[in-house]
Formats: structure tokens, sequence, C-alpha cells
């Protein structure tokens, strides 16, 4: 009964919260690969997700009964703008080229991360260092290769430039979460602070591509490409710094650190579920 009555006495707030429910269950859907028809060039759950993102933000806008400056109002524009923004980047499955575009502009973020991790080895304790620099001399190599394999399936998208793609994000992913493992047991605590920092920074950034590549796989794919990755993200999860994880999200996307955080965590748990 208070369910009803809840209902009727707030419509804008209920309507507001199926809105988010429905942008929300669209974004899982997308990810699992569930399109529920075509729509267009798109699919019939991204033409949902798109038609209940603008509407909540229609809502968010109209001062309605409230005072424009009210907590409720200002709560409801919030969630509208993580609403619209949430689907974005990891949702981009729907334009294979834009995705493809995406996943090379994340390439010199992960360069840029891996040319920090090289000169880290230095700054440790010598006891330390060795170590360190062995879990992370391939970062170099897998880098490069997997920068020019995202170039070559934006230039040539196409099922074997795929593969490729897929296969080496795959394994630089399971070379930094090794790396992650191995720097998270080093004894010295000021090196294995710096050691997890340098390495997660590259963890950003080949998960963010992880993510992207995982959402134009099919789902044969994407048990392939978990099925190679012995090192799970779930053992792993506990050493990022989501903070850390969001900001760098926020700065690439140019958006809100907030909608970065669900972004986030949003690309991690589909990781995880998916197997990686």
């Amino acid at each position: 009964m208070n369910l009803v009555s809840n209902i009727w006495l707030h419509p804008r707030t209920s309507a507001s919260g199926l809105l988010i429910a429905v942008v929300s269950v669209a974004g899982v859907l997308s990810q699992q690969g569930i399109k529920l028809g075509s729509a267009g060039s798109g699919s019939v759950v991204t033409l949902v997700s798109g038609i209940a993102a603008a509407i909540l933000g229609l809502m968010a806008r109209d001062p309605g009964s409230e005072a424009p400056n009210t907590g409720s109002t200002a709560k409801l524009g919030a969630w509208a703008l993580i609403a619209l923004l949430l689907p974005l980047p990891w949702m981009a499955g729907c334009s294979g080229k834009d995705v493809a575009q995406d996943i090379v502009n994340w390439t010199p973020a992960m360069q840029s991360a891996v040319a920090a991790v090289d000169s880290t080895a230095s700054l440790l304790d010598p006891a330390d260092a060795p170590a360190f620099a062995a879990a992370t001399v391939g970062f170099d190599a897998a880098s490069t290769l997997l920068s020019a394999q995202a170039r070559a399936y934006l230039a040539n998208p196409n099922a074997g430039t795929l593969a490729q793609l897929q296969a080496q994000v795959v394994a630089f992913s399971q070379q930094v979460n090794a790396a992650l493992l191995l720097a998270a047991g080093i004894s010295n605590p000021a090196s294995r602070q710096q050691a997890l920092a340098v390495i997660q920074a590259v963890a950003v950034a080949v998960s963010a591509i992880l993510a992207l590549v995982q959402s134009i796989s099919s789902k044969s794919d994407v048990a392939r490409m978990a099925a190679q990755s012995s090192i799970k993200l779930a053992a792993v999860r506990p050493l990022l710094a989501e903070d850390m994880a969001a900001a760098v999200v926020a700065a690439h996307y140019g958006e809100p650190v907030p909608a970065a955080q669900a972004q986030w965590a949003q690309a991690q748990d589909a990781a995880i579920q998916a197997g990686f």
C-alpha cells in the first residue's frame, strides 16, 4: 500500500527511478550482447536506453512543482547526468568504428604509463628492483604491439584484425595482473606503494581497452578470451585504486568523476561476470 501511495504522491521521483532502472538494465543487456532486435543502425536495447536517458534529462530540467534549487531537483539532475554519461564509453559497441577509434585513443595513455614503469625500477629499494624489473620487462613490447594492432583494426576492421587485437589485449592484461600481484608482495612499504601506483596506471588503460574490445566481440570470442585469462581480475581488483582509475577515465572522456567512477565499476563488474 505504501508503494502505491508513494508513487501517487511522488510521481516525478518514481518516474525518474524507473527510467534510471531502464538505463541500468539496458547497459547490462548491451554488455552481455543482448540486442532484442535491430533499430536502424543500432539495436532495440540501445534505442530504449537512449530514449529513457533523454526523458530523464528532460525531467531533470523541468521545474515542475518544485523550486529549482531544492535538494530533490538537484539530486535528480545529478542522477540524470550519470545515467546519460554512463552508457557512452562502455556501451559504444553499437558503432564499431567509434569503438576502434576509442581503443586507439587509449594507447597514448597506455604507452605513457609504460614509460613511467620503465623509469621506476631505479627508484625502488635495491632488494626489490630486480623482481619489479623482471615482472615488467615485457610491458614495452606488449604496449607497442597492442597499439599497432589497435591501429590495424581501425584501418581494417575485420575478423582477422579483431582476433589479433583480442589476443594481444588479453596477453597484456595478464602480464599486468601478474606484475600487480608481484608488486603487492614487495616487503618495503614505500617501494610497494610506488610499484603498485605505476603498474596500476598501465592497468587502467589496458582494462579500458579490454572493455572496449569486449563490447565489439561475440559471446564465443569473449568466452575464449576469458578462458585465456588465468589470473582473474577478482584477484587484482583490490590492488587497484578506484579513485585514481576514475580520475584517469574522467580525464580521458572529459566527464565528471562520479560518472567515471560508475563507468569503471560497471566495466570491472562486466569483465568479472564474463570470466576475466
